[in-house]
């Protein structure tokens, strides 16, 4: 009996500290970005066109003691973080940060960040990826709200539908079941890849 009750108690430890990936917050800074290999039904296709491993991505925000991210899922909305990483495959994320983020994320500038989030909190998610601020999908979001209509920092080059590889049989079943016929190809887009790999970001936190 008190080997089995000794196994269930371990059963639960591993199980409450599944999560053990978790960062230490104290790591963490406003306007750190979060990726990973996300377990929605459209991530393999973004995964092909974009050849990156990530498919969806954030944006961390401290508040009352914890850490929040900024995301375009449906619909727009702040997530605690550890929720974020257990939807993500395996638990794995990698966190990013600006190289200069001591110079540029001002404490002004960040309110500017946090104000723009929360215009676009309660927006639907964009499953056509337009460039319009009527919906928002992942990188969008990103983007916009560190550009802040413009006047901001671009992390990421834009590119158009056509620039990314439709060829493979996964994306073009999903570009027929988002768009029929009329694929907008000269769509201006932003892809989680793409601001992955800028060059104004730093790896701080991979797990």
């Amino acid at each position: 009996m008190k080997t089995l009750l000794c196994f269930i108690l371990t059963l639960l430890f591993f199980s409450c500290n599944s999560s053990g990936n978790l960062p230490d917050e104290d790591d963490l800074q406003d306007g750190d970005l979060i990726f990973q290999e996300s377990t929605s039904a459209q991530s393999k296709a973004i995964q092909l066109a974009t050849h990156s491993k990530y498919s969806h991505c954030g944006i961390i925000f401290k508040g009352e003691g914890n850490c929040f991210v900024v995301e375009a899922i449906q619909p727009v909305q702040s997530t605690p973080l550890k929720d974020w990483i257990k939807r993500g495959k395996g638990g794995h994320y990698v966190v990013r940060r600006l190289k200069d983020a001591d110079d540029v994320l001002t404490p002004k500038f960040v309110l500017e960040m946090k104000k723009f989030a929360r215009i676009y909190s309660g927006k639907d998610y964009d499953l056509h990826f337009s460039w319009d601020n009527d919906k928002m999908y992942c990188s969008e979001l990103i983007w916009k709200i560190y550009n802040q209509k413009g006047k901001g920092i671009e992390i990421g080059r834009l590119q158009k539908l056509k620039d990314f590889d439709l060829s493979n049989p996964i994306v073009k079943e999903k570009l027929a079941e988002r768009y029929g016929d009329k694929i907008p190809y000269n769509e201006k887009v932003i892809s989680p890849g793409e601001i992955f790999d800028s060059d104004l970001l730093e790896t701080i936190i991979s797990k």
